[in-house]
């Protein structure tokens, strides 16, 4: 039944049609998201979320995918007695995720509550909402942090959804990879990776590469729009002075060694095969022609963009970079607060409920910022394949395994405990992956 709503509400979270609430666009946007990843931790959260917009009174558009869509919700409404699958009843009404949940990546997304929004008391060890919030307020600028409630249902808005990411989650066409449950410490069950490498590859072992604060560091340098975003139409080039999203045709990758750079935002085209991205892409796709490694940039087809900047967050970035150091050599709770605030902080950029309160309502800003991580993750795997070394998985923001011989990490990546930095581990080959510690 969820894969039906999904397919009917296609032409409008792809963004080829518009007419729905935005508040309604990211909750089936979402839905597509997580039955595309086989995600049945997320579809448990987006239960309740699903059976509200499913019995809400919707003034839908008198169009054939108008009629579709109504005709799926009203479905969704009376196939149970929440509409909800039993995957979803399942992890909705359980304490623990079913088995199949997609490694570690959700438990390093904290779940915002009520008065994750207010600022965090003179005690807490990283201040981190406080300092981005001044870090947005300082800037010459005048930033718009919030986007009235009344404009978020048109304009670019509705375009705009998580799978802008651009996470690669990519295994090498001649690895297998199989799923494997594994049960935590704290009892929850969960599945892990477990790569099968080819003979053909030689002699080697795993080696996990885990990126050190991959959000926090991307907010360096994101290029995003601190104000309105304007609807710039076609473009014959990008203007590296604006920053926004835009409409392209996915370019051809031809290399089976490295995920395309899009990562898995070419999964979800809308009906003319075109994918709508943030500026980091665009940007990544500019340097990669001009190297050589695509023939041709993408025509942009639509564009919502504003004056761009890339320092918007850099105060936030400095404070988190500096307070790491600190706290990476104390470890235990004040660390760990230190990075559950540093998640509160940047998720409140665009909370994924509607009714939690926040001192931000960006959306772009939010996958602007989630999309430079991506393309710095891609970035320096790139280098390392170009030098030679062989990737066999290219996970999310911060999650690399290569094939090398043991003890001898990818020389392009920075060994430490900083921003920028990695840890690398090895592993034999048929070995679980374990998950990231930090």
């Amino acid at each position: 039944m969820e894969r039906e709503l999904a397919e009917a509400a296609l032409p409008y979270t792809s963004g080829a049609r518009q007419g729905l609430p935005a508040s309604v666009t990211h909750v089936l946007a979402a839905l597509r998201t997580a039955l595309a990843g086989g995600d049945q931790g997320a579809l448990g959260e987006l239960g309740p979320s699903l059976a509200e917009v499913a019995a809400a009174p919707l003034q839908l558009p008198d169009t054939d995918e108008g009629r579709r869509l109504a005709a799926a919700l009203n479905a969704y409404t009376t196939a149970g007695t929440t509409g909800q699958s039993a995957a979803v009843r399942s992890a909705a009404g359980s304490g623990h995720v079913p088995d199949d949940e997609d490694d570690a990546e959700a438990e390093a997304e904290v779940e915002l509550q009520p008065g994750d929004e207010e600022d965090e008391p003179e005690s807490a060890p990283f201040p981190a909402l406080k300092l981005l919030k001044d870090a947005v307020a300082r800037s010459k600028m005048h930033p718009i942090p919030v986007i009235r409630a009344e404009d978020r249902e048109s304009g670019p808005w509705p375009l705009v959804s998580e799978d802008m990411d651009g996470e690669p989650r990519w295994v090498h066409p001649d690895v297998t990879s199989t799923r494997v449950p594994y049960s935590r410490e704290n009892g929850k069950r969960v599945r892990r990776d477990q790569l099968d490498v080819p003979d053909a590859f030689g002699e080697g072992v795993l080696c996990l590469i885990d990126r050190n604060g991959s959000y926090p560091s991307a907010c360096s340098a994101v290029p995003l729009a601190p104000n309105k975003l304007l609807h710039t139409g076609p473009l014959e080039a990008f203007d590296k002075a604006s920053a926004g999203i835009y409409l392209i045709d996915i370019p051809e990758w031809p290399r089976t060694d490295m995920p395309h750079p899009l990562g898995r935002i070419i999964d979800r085209p809308d009906e003319q095969g075109r994918v709508w991205v943030t500026t980091p892409h665009i940007k990544q796709l500019v340097k990669l022609v001009r190297e050589g490694h695509l023939a041709a940039m993408p025509a942009i087809h639509d564009s919502w963009t504003g004056k761009a900047n890339e320092s918007l967050f850099k105060p936030f970035y400095e404070a988190a970079r500096k307070a790491r150091i600190e706290l990476v050599q104390a470890g235990g709770e004040p660390y760990k607060a230190y990075k559950t605030r540093l998640s509160i902080a940047l998720r409140l950029l665009w909370p994924k409920r509607a009714e939690q309160r926040s001192p931000f309502w960006r959306p772009d800003w939010r996958m602007s910022m989630v999309a430079e991580a991506s393309v710095r993750h891609w970035t320096v795997a790139f280098k390392a394949v170009q030098e030679g070394h062989t990737l066999i998985a290219l996970r999310n923001v911060d999650a690399a395994v290569f094939w090398t011989p043991p003890g001898t990490p990818p020389g392009t990546y920075r060994i430490g405990t900083g921003f920028g930095e990695v840890k690398a581990k090895f592993i034999q080959p048929g070995e679980m992956i374990p998950e990231g510690d930090d």
